[in-house]
């Protein structure tokens, strides 16, 4: 089974479980347009090396498709489409005027030089700049890919439209119209989300402890924020290893011995063990902030965690879930989860639109609100239909699709 596949089995169970008309879930199932291209960049040693760009638009049914691009030598058309899927329904949830999209490069960019690197993204924007746009298709960053390339993406676009388009990309440099907030956003969604979990389960943040998978950006917000809640940050990991100390660790201190080492592994006071340790881990909270696919039908049975906040796309697979489910384990979905990102990009957009910024204090303020509620309404919604989190969200997401679909005249 391919992951596009496997990503709409919970998809499927919600469909079933909310008897949605057939027709709005076969359009729903379905991506609208996906491009393949290819990128010819000059090296610096004079030959010319062609790379291969995807970029999958699932969904403009709420509004413009809107999704990251990601720098990895495992992007494949299969990802990129599974990542849009999830997009669209992150967005729906969320309550979003945007749909599904996503992009992504052949490419490990830690072989590429700066100028290389510029050049791919320039011809990038190049090649897939006629199905892109502000009312269209918004990039944002994603894996490998972060603020600097998003200006470079940017400029490129505003020299082929020839004007300033600030707006058709997200993620910038808050000196070309980014938002303040949108760096720990991600994180930031993952933290209101466990904040949220615990309180329903009638847990405070001080009685609890915390293992976070993952310390980049969504990562190392996430272990931040959900320290500065009150709860013990007892193991963190990266791609190098994982680290544990029952007493609790400062992820802000973790940061700083990170950047002097290059990784985790060897903080003052923390004993390395394995990722499956980090994942089987006795504590409150799990925060899967890396990969997808990380929990699965081998591993799940060993989790004690009481709540999974799913900080990565897609990191449980089906089978995981059918065993986390049968343990009894909150797991708060990745589309709910992991939504911040997108809900401050939205905001950026609107701002990027109106030429008027908001201050940090306000993003955040707007981005808690509505990211509970947001909780709030898959919560509710599995409590009503006794199903999981996961079917929840997506009986939520397509109950804001399908709406928009009757209405538009679709089915």
């Amino acid at each position: 089974m391919n992951l596009f596949e496997m990503a709409k089995i919970p998809l499927n169970k919600a469909i079933e479980v909310m008897k949605l008309d057939p027709s709005a879930a076969d359009i729903i199932a379905t991506p609208e347009r996906t491009l393949e291209v290819s990128i010819p960049v000059r090296m610096d040693d004079g030959t010319t090396k062609v790379f291969t760009g995807y970029r999958s638009q699932h969904s403009t049914i709420m509004g413009p498709a809107k999704g990251g691009v990601r720098y990895h030598p495992g992007v494949n058309m299969d990802e990129v489409k599974t990542l849009a899927f999830w997009m669209t329904c992150k967005c729906a949830v969320a309550g979003l005027p945007y749909g599904g999209g996503k992009g992504g490069i052949v490419v490990d960019p830690s072989k590429l030089s700066e100028r290389e690197l510029e050049g791919l993204t320039r011809g990038f924007i190049d090649r897939i700049a006629p199905i892109i746009g502000e009312k269209m298709d918004i990039p944002a960053p994603d894996m490998n890919t972060n603020a600097k390339i998003m200006g470079w993406m940017m400029d490129e676009f505003s020299k082929i439209k020839g004007q300033f388009e600030p707006g058709f990309v997200t993620g910038k440099p808050i000196c070309l119209g980014g938002s303040l907030g949108r760096n720990a956003a991600t994180g930031r969604g993952v933290m209101v989300a466990a904040g949220e979990a615990i309180k329903a389960l009638g847990i405070k943040p001080k009685q609890a402890t915390c293992a976070v998978q993952g310390f980049g950006n969504v990562g190392s917000w996430t272990a931040k924020l959900i320290h500065d809640m009150g709860v013990k940050i007892v193991a963190l990991s990266d791609i190098n290893g994982a680290i544990h100390n029952p007493k609790g660790m400062n992820p802000y201190d973790v940061e700083k011995h990170l950047q002097k080492t290059g990784s985790v592994v060897g903080y003052k006071g923390s004993k390395p063990i394995s990722n499956e340790e980090l994942l089987a881990m006795d504590v409150t909270i799990l925060a899967p902030c890396a990969m997808e696919l990380q929990l699965t039908k081998a591993n799940a049975a060993k989790v004690q965690a009481k709540v999974i906040v799913e900080g990565a796309n897609g990191p449980t697979t089906p089978d995981a879930d059918k065993i986390l489910d049968k343990k009894g384990i909150l797991v708060v979905p990745d589309i709910l989860a992991n939504g911040g990102g997108v809900t401050v990009s939205y905001f950026e957009w609107v701002q990027n639109l109106y030429r008027y910024f908001w201050t940090e204090e306000e993003v955040i303020e707007k981005q808690e609100s509505l990211m509970i509620d947001a909780f709030k309404k898959v919560y509710d919604t599995a409590k009503e239909h006794k199903v999981n989190m996961r079917t929840a969200a997506y009986i939520v997401a397509l109950g804001h699709l399908a709406e928009a679909m009757k209405y538009r005249g679709m089915y």
